[in-house]
C-alpha cells in the first residue's frame, strides 16, 4: 500500500506526494494544492479580480462603490459649487470602476475606459475635485505638473516620470497603481505654439502630446522605479496604463477668443445677432468643444483621447464668500483649529471677511486669490500670537485692511 501511494505525483509538476502539502485526486490525475494556488494567480491576473471577488488593486467591492450621487454629495463637502463639473466627474469615475470590476463575459462588449478633460481658470477647482474624489475612493492618487515634461533625450521629464510617481504613492504595488488615478495639471502648457505643425522642434509642447498617446490609450509602459534617465541599467517595471484613469486639467487662458470666434462664423445675418445676445458672455467657457482645444493647440489624437470635457465656472463673489466658511477645510476653519492648537480662540467679523471676498474679486484669482488674502492678513498673528499670552483674538474689517495695505500685495493694488 505504501508502495502504491508514493508513486502518485503532481500532473503539472511532477512532484511526488510525499513532497507536496496535499495532492488533490481527478478522474485521470493529480494536482497539487501548490499548483492550485498558482493557477488561481494565473486567472486572478488574467480576469482583473483578486480576492473575495474584488477588482485587483481596490479596496471596495462592486456593492460598496458609491453611486454618482453619493461621490457628489461628498464632494459638495469639500468644493464650493462646479455642480456641472461634479455630475460629469462623479459619472466618469463611477463607469470607470464599473469596468474594472466587471464580470468577463462572452457577450463581445467591452467597456473602454473614459479619460477626462476639465477647463476652468485658475483658482476653480480643479484639482481639488480630482484629489477629493481620490480621497473617497481609497485608490493611488497623483497630480503632475505638464510643464516638467519634454521629449524623449531632452532635458526635463519623461512622461514615463508620470507613472513613476503613482507607483511610488502605491509603494510599488503595480496591481493597486494600475487601477489609480493620474492627474495632469498645466496641460494647456503643452499646447503647440501654433494651429499649423511645427517645423522646428517643439520638445515641451506638440512633442509631449504624442508621448502621452500611449499614456492616455492604454499600454504596456516601461517605467524606470526610480524614474528619469540618469541610471540607465536599472531594471523597468511594466505598467500597464488600460485601466489608469487620467484626469487632465488646465486654465486655457485665452481659448475666450477661440469660443467667441467660433460662436460668430457660425450664423450669418439676424440670427446671428439673436444668438450672440443669448449668449453668456461672462462665462464663455460653457460653451467650450474639442474644436476649440484644437485650434488652442491641442493635436486631434490626444483630444480623442480625453473624451470627457467638462468645464469649470469663474467663482463669483458668492462662491468666494461661502468657500470662506462652509467646505471642511474651508480657509476660516484652518486658520481657526491653527490658533485652536495654541489654545487661543479665533473670531472673525462678518465685515473682515466680506472685505476679504471684494478683495479677492479684484484680484480675479480665485480661490488661490483668496488663500493669499487671508495668509496676509494673518501673518502678523500667526508670528506674535504662539508667544504671547492672549487667549481670544477678533479680526475686524479694519485690522484686515491694516494688513492688506502693508503687505507687498496691498502695496501692488494701492499702487
Amino acid at each position: 500500500m505504501t508502495k502504491q501511494t508514493n508513486k502518485r505525483s503532481c500532473s503539472f509538476c511532477g512532484r511526488p506526494e510525499r513532497e507536496v502539502p496535499l495532492l488533490i485526486t481527478g478522474l485521470n490525475g493529480y494536482i497539487c494544492s501548490d499548483c492550485v494556488q498558482a493557477a488561481q494567480e494565473i486567472v486572478n491576473q488574467q480576469f482583473g479580480v483578486g480576492e473575495r471577488g474584488k477588482a485587483r488593486g481596490l479596496d471596495f467591492e462592486m456593492k460598496d462603490l458609491p453611486k454618482p450621487a453619493e461621490i457628489k454629495a461628498y464632494l459638495d463637502q469639500y468644493v464650493i459649487g462646479q455642480d456641472d463639473a461634479k455630475r460629469q466627474l462623479c459619472v466618469s469615475v463611477y463607469n470607470h470602476y464599473k469596468r474594472l470590476m466587471q464580470e468577463v463575459e462572452d457577450d463581445g462588449v467591452e467597456i473602454e475606459k473614459s479619460n477626462i478633460i476639465m477647463v476652468g481658470s485658475t483658482g476653480t477647482g480643479k484639482t481639488l475635485l480630482a484629489r477629493t474624489i481620490a480621497k473617497l475612493l481609497k485608490v493611488p492618487f497623483t497630480i503632475v505638473d505638464a510643464t516638467v515634461l519634454t521629449e524623449a533625450g531632452y532635458v526635463g521629464e519623461d512622461v514615463e516620470s508620470i507613472l513613476s510617481r503613482l507607483l511610488q504613492v502605491a509603494d510599488y504595488d503595480l496591481e493597486a497603481a494600475e487601477r489609480g488615478i493620474v492627474f495632469i495639471d498645466e496641460v494647456d502648457k503643452i499646447a503647440r505654439k501654433s494651429d499649423n505643425p511645427s517645423i522646428t522642434r517643439d520638445v515641451s509642447g506638440e512633442g509631449v502630446q504624442q508621448g502621452l498617446l500611449k499614456l492616455l490609450e492604454g499600454s504596456m509602459v516601461n517605467v524606470p522605479p526610480k524614474g528619469g534617465r540618469k541610471h540607465p541599467d536599472q531594471d523597468y517595471i511594466h505598467v500597464n496604463t488600460r485601466n489608469i484613469l487620467f484626469i487632465c486639467g488646465g486654465a486655457f487662458d485665452g481659448i475666450e477668443k477661440k469660443i467667441a470666434q467660433r460662436m460668430n462664423t457660425h450664423v450669418v445675418g439676424y440670427n446671428s445677432v439673436q444668438n450672440v445676445r443669448h449668449l453668456d458672455k461672462g462665462n464663455l467657457m460653457r460653451y467650450v468643444l474639442p474644436q476649440d482645444l484644437k485650434s488652442f493647440g491641442l493635436i486631434p489624437e490626444i483630444i480623442g483621447r480625453l473624451p470627457v470635457l467638462t468645464y469649470l465656472n469663474p467663482l463669483d463673489r458668492t462662491a468666494l464668500r461661502n468657500i470662506l466658511t462652509e467646505p471642511k477645510n474651508s480657509l476660516v476653519k484652518q486658520q481657526i483649529k491653527l490658533f485652536a492648537m495654541d489654545n487661543v480662540k479665533l473670531e472673525f467679523d462678518e465685515d473682515a471677511l466680506e472685505y476679504m471676498v471684494d478683495k479677492a474679486v479684484e484680484y480675479k484669482l480665485g480661490a488661490r486669490g483668496l488663500r493669499s488674502i487671508m495668509e496676509s492678513v494673518m501673518k502678523d498673528l500667526q508670528f506674535e500670537v504662539p508667544s504671547s499670552k492672549k487667549r481670544s483674538i477678533v479680526i475686524t474689517k479694519d485690522y484686515a485692511r491694516q494688513q492688506l495695505e502693508k503687505s507687498m500685495l496691498g502695496e501692488a493694488v494701492e499702487g
